[in-house]
C-alpha cells in the first residue's frame, strides 16, 4: 500500500512561482502530478518514472519541473511562471501498473492518490 501526502500550494500573483511536495511511503514505479479545476476534468501535468524519465503536458512545458528524490522518497513539482489557468486542486499519484508508462499523463493508470493541495494563481 502506498500513501502519499502533498504540500505546498497556496495562493500566488501570476509570473509567481510555488513548490509542490508529495511525501510517499511504499515503493513506486510512477509518478505524477495530476490537476483538476472546478468543473473541469482531472488532467496529467507531468510525469517521472523511477529511472527519472519525465513527460509533461504541453501546457506546462517550459514552465513546470517535476523531480523526484529517491532517497527521501519524495516527489516535487516545481512551477514558475504561473498563470490564472494553472488554478486548480494538484494531486499527487503513483503507479506499478505497466500502463502508466504508455500512458503517463492519464489518470486511469495510478491507483494511489493523494488528498491534493490548492493553488490559486491571481492575475
Amino acid at each position: 500500500q502506498v500513501q502519499l501526502v502533498e504540500s505546498g500550494g497556496g495562493s500566488v500573483q501570476a509570473g509567481g512561482s510555488l513548490r509542490l511536495s508529495c511525501a510517499a511511503s511504499g515503493y513506486t514505479v510512477y509518478m505524477g502530478w495530476f490537476r483538476q479545476a472546478p468543473g473541469k476534468e482531472r488532467e496529467g501535468v507531468a510525469s517521472i518514472r523511477r529511472d527519472g524519465s519525465t513527460t509533461y503536458a504541453d501546457s506546462v512545458k517550459g514552465r513546470f519541473t517535476i523531480s523526484k528524490d529517491n532517497a527521501e522518497n519524495t516527489l516535487y513539482l516545481q512551477m514558475n511562471s504561473l498563470k490564472p489557468e494553472d488554478t486548480a486542486m494538484y494531486y499527487c499519484a503513483a503507479s506499478l501498473r505497466a500502463s502508466a508508462l504508455l500512458r503517463p499523463l492519464a489518470p486511469v493508470p495510478y491507483n494511489y492518490w493523494g488528498k491534493g493541495t490548492q493553488v490559486t494563481v491571481s492575475s
